[in-house]
């Protein structure tokens, strides 16, 4: 398979990622109700905002994936643990589908992880999954993330979660 990852295009890219952060699979995005119209706005900001990025990740050319890039010091995370130097926030979200293929969604978030340490500025990236979220916790564990603790955010209790570039890297090599 091969990953490729692009800037999100509101203006395009909005209608595209609509069916995926409202489909069941995709609840832990919060979006379930939103229109087409709600979701443009919502990336839009992200796309504007200084300190979020969102992307578009296609594999063998066709998009497949959605990942958001934040600084934890100044979204998300705020005042809800110590940041260090080189901390960076991610997102990621799979497009559903109906024929799953074995080692997708590990390829993806492998490749989403891949790409935030090829910035040699990112130390470490943070996430902050559902606590009930089980399989994107095991995903997380599969990439080198270690659970921190559980953290109280306003939307949600999560599971603050860190993976150094050395624990990605091991990770990684015992998975090839």
């Amino acid at each position: 398979m091969t990953v490729s990852i692009r800037p999100f295009d509101p203006s395009k890219d909005s209608e595209l990622i609509h069916p995926w952060v409202t489909h069941p699979k995709a609840a832990y995005w919060m979006m379930q109700g939103a229109s087409l119209q709600d979701v443009e706005r919502e990336y839009t900001a992200i796309t504007a905002h200084p300190h979020h990025e969102a992307f578009i990740g296609l594999v063998d050319g066709v998009p497949s994936f959605l990942m958001e890039r934040y600084d934890p010091t100044r979204l998300e995370l705020v005042g809800l643990y110590d940041p260090l130097p080189g901390d960076v926030g991610m997102h990621f979200l799979v497009a559903p589908t109906d024929t799953p293929v074995h080692g997708f969604t590990r390829t993806v978030i492998t490749a989403v992880m891949a790409e935030l340490f090829a910035d040699p500025a990112t130390a470490r990236v943070v996430v902050e999954p559902d606590v009930a979220n089980k399989a994107v916790h095991a995903l997380n564990e599969a990439v080198g993330f270690v659970a921190e603790r559980e953290i109280q955010k306003p939307e949600k209790k999560a599971l603050l979660s860190f993976c150094t570039r050395a624990r990605f890297e091991a990770a990684v090599a015992v998975a090839a």
